[in-house]
């Protein structure tokens, strides 16, 4: 019997278990910080609760595939090692399997889940729903051909022990472009927009300090999910079983991208607090305006630029008039 390329399939079953096992862990821990810079020295009416019930739904879908694919490990290997004809490595070949089924739809619900965050995201910052019609419309692709892709699954048997058969091979490549496109557009429009808020408040350091990181996080979450789906967008166009192991490895990585961005800018806003704190008088008067009036609240940006009035300062106003515009980007994290 042959079989697609790479390594076995039963040597497959066994790494991504152990992989998404070592990142699933890494995952609840994040989970756990994610909770305590979501609801650390503040109250209940203040919590972020959409992003908070995020948080927690994304952690329920990696337990339940974590769960589902020990399962079929185990079945694999050790329930039907003996009765299952062709042994392990063709019980793994069989696509049609309730389990095979159910932990890849899983994972879909995991992907739409995290790419629909992004696009939030990214109305958000934009506060317009003309920036995210194309990458909503991708989003809506990835769905259609997810769900075709599990169709496939559960009316295909494995051809001459090849699970990459033409029937599913080609919808699903066609799911890991459309997602891989929708996170790196969805992630650029992001960055832009942030790039752009940083340049218009140049002038200002405690905007600038902000901005900066924040951008910095967004751009570290979205390389690290984009260099995984490629590999295993690869894969799949090579029929390759290593694509196997990349699509077990992808759940846990969905929300430790998630998680990183709340964790990292809630450090940041931290770390920015004492920063001020410890050099006190050499923070402008402006910066000090903009914490004072505007300050940083859980999962929000609050980016503020003002142009002072000098004659009435000068004529012993203290209370320096200003105009400006606010722009608070909510969820960014």
């Amino acid at each position: 019997m042959t079989f697609a390329k790479g390594i076995p399939l039963d040597s497959a079953a066994i790494m991504s278990t152990v992989l998404e096992s070592i990142l699933y862990g890494f995952s609840v821990l994040m989970f756990i910080g994610t909770i305590w810079a979501l609801t650390y020295k503040h109250h209940m009416r203040d919590v972020n609760r959409p992003i908070t019930a995020v948080a927690v739904l994304l952690l329920a879908l990696s337990t339940a595939h974590m769960v589902v694919d020990i399962i079929r490990t185990e079945d694999g290997l050790v329930k039907y090692r003996d009765t299952f004809p062709g042994g392990p490595e063709a019980f793994f070949a069989e696509i049609a399997q309730e389990t095979f089924v159910i932990k890849n739809a899983i994972y879909i619900l995991q992907t739409l889940l995290g790419d629909g965050v992004v696009i939030y995201r990214c109305y958000v910052v934009w506060q317009t729903v003309w920036v995210i019609i194309l990458p909503s419309m991708l989003w809506c692709s990835v769905a259609v051909t997810g769900v075709y892709s599990l169709y496939s699954f559960s009316h295909t048997n494995s051809i001459s022990g090849n699970i990459f058969s033409q029937a599913t091979r080609q919808w699903i490549s066609a799911f890991y472009a459309l997602t891989l496109a929708t996170n790196l557009l969805s992630s650029g429009f992001l960055a832009y927009r942030i790039w752009k808020i940083e340049r218009s408040v140049a002038n200002s350091r405690t905007t600038k300090i902000t901005t900066t990181s924040i951008l910095r996080v967004v751009m570290d979450a979205a390389i690290l999910y984009s260099i995984a789906l490629l590999c295993t967008l690869i894969g799949s166009v090579c029929s390759n079983n290593g694509s196997l192991v990349m699509i077990d490895v992808l759940t846990p990585i969905i929300s430790i991208a998630f998680y990183m961005v709340i964790i990292r800018i809630a450090m940041g806003k931290k770390d920015h607090s004492r920063v001020f704190t410890v050099r006190g008088g050499s923070a402008s008067e402006t910066d000090r305006g903009n914490l004072r009036q505007y300050p940083l609240k859980p999962l929000q940006v609050h980016i503020s630029q003002f142009t002072h009035n000098d004659s009435a300062y000068r004529n012993g106003n203290q209370e320096r008039p200003s105009t400006g515009k606010e722009m608070s980007v909510e969820g960014a994290s």
